[in-house]
């Protein structure tokens, strides 16, 4: 059944995609029905409702719906698709008979309720409540048929339903914030927790009931490496079997015998998010100085070795008819232009060759997290070329609890992007109403113009309206330069080839199990 969800003619592409390959080193007799895959980053809870995997990226769970290989809504614990009303205020949902989470406890129309009415609950600390503020209410008519009634139509109702679904039973009685199913949770999904080890590792076996049938590898341990170099080592060692890796890095580990590399493309941007409220930020001619004078050629070519594209807005030029082609560029800096736009704007240069005005000196912190090694390559590049035209950054790198509560004051190199469609990076990146929201425009951006153009796109159906109401969006985004847009990554992976059955597919911003593993479940031994 699971074969058959990710699309007819998926073995012609997996053939294709796998032509060539050699086995594992002969001597090899490690493992083929367990493996260990080394991540960048570890969750902060194991609980759906609190913002885990909500686009589908969990093995622990499943969502009403699941994205196929072609980025494509397909039903999960739904058994077909929703039925939505021709006012796109009703979505109705049939569940998928058979199925039961891992206690064996049957799921029930009453578990989807509790679940996304615990992420509407304001007493939930859920960081994704913004993302369901469409729902009025969610009800069961019946034990498999769940109804939500939405405040206004909202065209990617259905691509939010991935979010996974727990147990009523299991969590009625407690406070979700705090309840035991954080650490130690029960789903539907196809491997379940045997144990997490904060810092350390997050452990899953085989659910051998999965309603899609048993995974054939019975044990997958996530390891929770941050720093590049090490998880690069331990790939070397043969103590990981996969890892995500900047593509410097994977570099010289894609020879490695007996592994291969994977090249995915990716809506996974990186930018340079800049407060509207500082300052020197805050002026538009230093925005647009900035996007001019940064060298996005240059990042690829010495960074990247050339895995991902230029970045000028939040879209991705591999987005297809969302993405506004006006705005693409090209990549290298436009110094004389960066140059005019700051003198035109009164920002003359100082004896120390850094720019001021009425005072104030042409100068902002920018701010990355200190275990990325890309990131922090990338503030390097960037406070390098911006200098060249009279600006002077500070580079600063912390870890995250101390850089969010400096959000909205200082710059910071921020990473995100989905592929599953435009509302979801450019509502909450843009939307004034989520300023200072968490991570949701970080950088406190509000034009009403551009409020009202998120809005009428968000309610139609109409695919051609849009399209037409994002490529505006899009234009008046490049003039006002809340961000400046840097590089659109390919994300980068060396595995382990014991085992076929991969498909690549554009990834979000989130490896997790995003990354070429996303369809884990469904490999088998070579």
């Amino acid at each position: 059944m699971r074969r058959v969800l990710v699309g007819i003619g998926a073995a012609a592409l997996v053939g294709a995609l796998l032509a060539g390959c050699g086995s594992n080193p002969e001597g090899d007799t490690r493992s083929t029905d367990s493996i260990v895959l080394g991540v960048q980053s570890e969750p902060d809870t194991l609980n759906p409702v609190l913002g885990y995997a909500v686009e589908g990226a969990s093995k622990i769970y499943d969502g009403l719906v699941a994205y196929d290989d072609k980025l494509e809504p397909v039903p999960a614990l739904a058994e077909k698709l929703p039925e939505v009303s021709p006012d796109g205020q009703t979505v109705t949902f049939t569940l998928r008979p058979g199925v039961t989470f891992h206690d064996g406890t049957p799921l029930t129309a009453d578990d989807v309720v509790f679940t996304y009415r615990a992420v509407l609950d304001e007493k939930t600390d859920s960081t994704l409540r913004p993302a369901f503020a469409s729902i009025a209410e969610v009800t069961a008519p019946d034990q498999r048929t769940v109804v939500f009634r939405l405040k206004y139509p909202y065209a990617p109702f259905v691509k939010r339903t991935t979010l996974g679904i727990v147990p009523a039973k299991a969590l009625a009685g407690h406070d979700v914030n705090t309840a035991p199913f954080n650490q130690r949770p029960i789903g539907t999904g196809p491997y379940k927790v045997e144990s997490w080890t904060a810092g350390e590792r997050l452990v899953l076996v085989a659910n051998e009931s999965y309603w899609g049938g048993a995974p054939a590898i019975k044990r997958v341990t996530m390891a929770f490496v941050a720093d590049d170099n090490v998880r690069a080592a331990r790939l070397r060692s043969g103590e990981l079997d996969g890892a995500v890796l900047p593509p410097k890095i994977a570099d010289g580990l894609g020879q490695l015998p007996g592994h291969r590399r994977w090249d995915n493309p990716s809506a996974d941007y990186r930018i340079v998010s800049l407060p509207l409220n500082h300052p020197v930020t805050g002026d538009v001619a230093i925005r647009r100085a900035v996007d001019l004078a940064v060298d996005r050629d240059a990042m690829l070519r010495t960074l990247l070795n050339g895995q991902g594209k230029p970045a000028f807005g939040l879209i991705s030029p591999d987005a297809g008819r969302w993405f506004e082609p006006a705005q693409a560029r090209p990549g290298t800096a436009d110094v004389a232009a960066a140059t005019r736009a700051l003198d035109e704007a009164g920002w003359l240069p100082g004896g120390d060759g850094i720019r001021a005005k009425g005072g104030q000196r042409a100068a902002f912190t920018l701010m990355y997290p200190a275990s990325d090694s890309l990131r922090k390559d990338l503030a390097t590049a960037a406070a390098s070329d911006v200098r060249r035209i009279g600006i002077d950054v500070e580079l600063v790198g912390l870890d995250w609890t101390a850089i969010n509560p400096r959000l909205g004051k200082d710059a910071v190199l921020f990473g995100s992007g989905s592929p599953y469609d435009p509302d979801f990076d450019l509502y909450d990146s843009l939307h004034s109403s989520l300023a200072g929201k968490g991570y949701a425009n970080p950088g406190r951006y509000a034009n009403p113009a551009v409020d009202d153009l998120l809005d009428r796109a968000r309610a139609t159906a109409d695919t051609a309206e849009r399209v037409r109401l994002y490529h505006e969006v899009q234009r008046k985004v490049a003039t006002d330069v809340p961000n400046v847009g840097l590089v659109f990554l390919h994300h980068t992976f060396v595995v382990r080839d014991a085992w076929t059955g991969q498909l690549p597919r554009t990834e979000p911003h989130d490896h997790g199990f995003n990354g070429i593993w996303w369809n884990l479940e469904d490999w088998t031994t070579r």
